[in-house]
């Protein structure tokens, strides 16, 4: 006997065993799981009515409230795709995957309305505009368009090789992708994060990634999986984290590691407030071993480092905790952690291979490539055939990580392939001079470059953010990295600046810093 795999069976399992569980709390909003559910059930019913068919795209542009947590539902049960998309981007871009996606219901947060509503003429295949909060002329309110609704719908049969989600990846150099994500790719995830790191009834999920990025990395299905509360937090600022993991017992949260940075650099009167052993997985980038030493070593908090793409629905790898490490001090742990680490259960094949597809020696030295086949991997580029051959070859997903294997077989990603900085013939990860530059004590946030050289093709170049009063100087820097890393590695220079630029993820945006368009306030 075989029923299809899809994350609405978590669903309908949390219906059954937590009706009167707390399952989402929004501000002053506090819905337990049957609330919830009549909410996901009414929206369903809604999008019915608006003629909404399965296969039918329904985007959405919001932070993390708990009317976009419901869009997660309420969409897939009637078979449609849901399509969340990262609030940063431009109204251009907003225009652009609307049009590419075919979405026919587009539901905005407040703070976006007026974004969309100047693309609203490039967007003739949209039928219907809803206001998830703050409603205006010739948009449908959300929740009084809900509130009308019955709660009976026309469950769709799933399918589990057809699409749940479509996820759109930031375009930072092209148009942004449409990465196809199965109901088959969700479930097996998320049941891979489950064996990985357990969770119960009993947590309480903190929402600081944000839902749009992979879904949230699947956590709008897996914690309701187990009848876990979600907390919806709209902004990812150190204070506002702190303050709710104090005064409502958050036992777990994900998070970029610029998040975690914010966090180990937030005033120490916030710190002190928050309880220790709360767990934490830190994705998007590679941390540096200086930030997760500091965060446990400080907070108290178990930090896990996971790694993925969206392109595989997104987790696939972690750095998993084995008995011999408690045995090492606190820097050489951390050290550990910061690996990728080694691949998930029920997700996907991990490997590291040389330009002829062979796996690379585990010597922790030779850089290959980090290629992924199995559940996780989406079905392809939307209507993107090209991207997707370029992507799927040989049946691996090509990730575009260069990485090498330990002894131990963890992986260790060494930088993307694109940023990886040949000077003089030698390769150099950028991560590693950003690792070492953050345990400066003067230095809060890190990013090295390759320039070009005349001499050496190009040279490692490092963008600096200093801890709020805190002072060093280029020179102060670069001695710092010649008494750590080989010469040839040390950053031939050093530009100071108020800020990293970033996506709405956290990764820092690189491109930029190449192209010389950060704000420059001292060199």
């Amino acid at each position: 006997m075989e029923t299809p795999l899809t994350p609405l069976d978590f669903a309908r399992r949390a219906r059954r065993l937590y009706p009167e569980r707390l399952a989402v709390v929004d501000g002053a909003v506090r819905l337990t799981y049957r609330q919830f559910f009549e909410r996901c059930d009414r929206w369903s019913a809604a999008l019915q009515r608006l003629g909404v068919q399965p296969g039918d795209r329904v985007a959405s542009i919001a932070p993390n409230t708990h009317a976009h947590l419901e869009s997660f539902y309420a969409v897939p049960q009637i078979g449609a795709v849901t399509v969340p998309i990262n609030y940063r981007l431009t109204p251009a871009d907003f225009a652009y995957i609307l049009r590419h996606s075919g979405a026919r219901v587009v539901c905005v947060h407040a703070d976006y309305l007026d974004a969309v509503e100047s693309i609203r003429a490039q967007v003739p295949e949209v039928k219907h505009f809803i206001a998830f909060e703050g409603a205006k002329p010739g948009w449908l309110d959300y929740e009084t368009t809900l509130a009308a609704s019955p709660a009976e719908f026309t469950a769709a049969p799933v399918n589990e090789r057809e699409m749940i989600s479509l996820n759109y990846t930031s375009g930072t150099t092209a148009n942004p992708k449409g990465v196809m994500i199965t109901h088959r790719n969700a479930h097996l995830n998320c049941a891979g994060r489950l064996m990985h790191t357990p969770m119960s009834c009993a947590d309480r999920y903190l929402w600081v990634v944000p839902m749009f990025h992979a879904n949230g990395w699947t956590y709008v299905w897996t914690a309701t999986a187990v009848g876990a509360t979600h907390y919806c937090l709209r902004k990812a600022d150190p204070r506002l984290i702190l303050e709710t993991i104090a005064c409502e017992g958050i036992t777990l949260f994900c998070a970029a590691p610029t998040v975690l940075i914010g966090i180990a650099n937030a005033p120490e009167e916030l710190r002190r407030l928050a309880p220790r052993g709360v767990r934490v997985l830190t994705a998007g980038a590679p941390p540096s071993a200086a930030t997760i030493e500091r965060i446990e070593g400080e907070l108290g908090w178990e930090i896990t480092h996971v790694y993925g793409l969206t392109e595989v629905s997104p987790i696939v790898t972690l750095s998993e905790p084995r008995p011999e490490h408690a045995q090492l001090d606190a820097r050489r742990r951390a050290e550990i952690k910061a690996r990728q680490g080694v691949e998930y259960l029920a997700a996907a094949e991990v490997r590291v291979v040389d330009d002829e597809g062979r796996e690379v020696a585990q010597d922790g030295n030779t850089l290959g490539e980090i290629i992924i086949r199995g559940n996780a991997v989406m079905a392809g580029y939307y209507n993107d055939p090209q991207a997707t051959a370029a992507a799927i070859r040989d049946g691996w997903f090509h990730s575009g990580d260069a990485a090498v294997v330990h002894p131990d077989g963890y992986i260790q990603i060494r930088d993307r392939w694109k940023d990886v900085i040949i000077s003089g013939g030698e390769n150099i990860s950028s991560v590693e001079i950003e690792g070492t530059l953050l345990r400066h004590p003067a230095v809060q946030e890190a990013a090295v470059v390759g320039l070009p050289h005349e001499k050496w093709g190009e040279t490692p170049h490092a963008f600096v953010v200093l801890k709020a009063g805190a002072a060093a100087t280029a020179a102060d820097l670069r001695q710092f990295c010649r008494d750590q890393l080989a010469h040839f590695k040390v950053p031939a220079g050093f530009t100071f600046i108020p800020e990293l630029p970033k996506t709405a993820t956290g990764k820092i945006q690189k491109y930029i810093l190449r192209g010389g368009r950060a704000n420059v306030s001292a060199t």
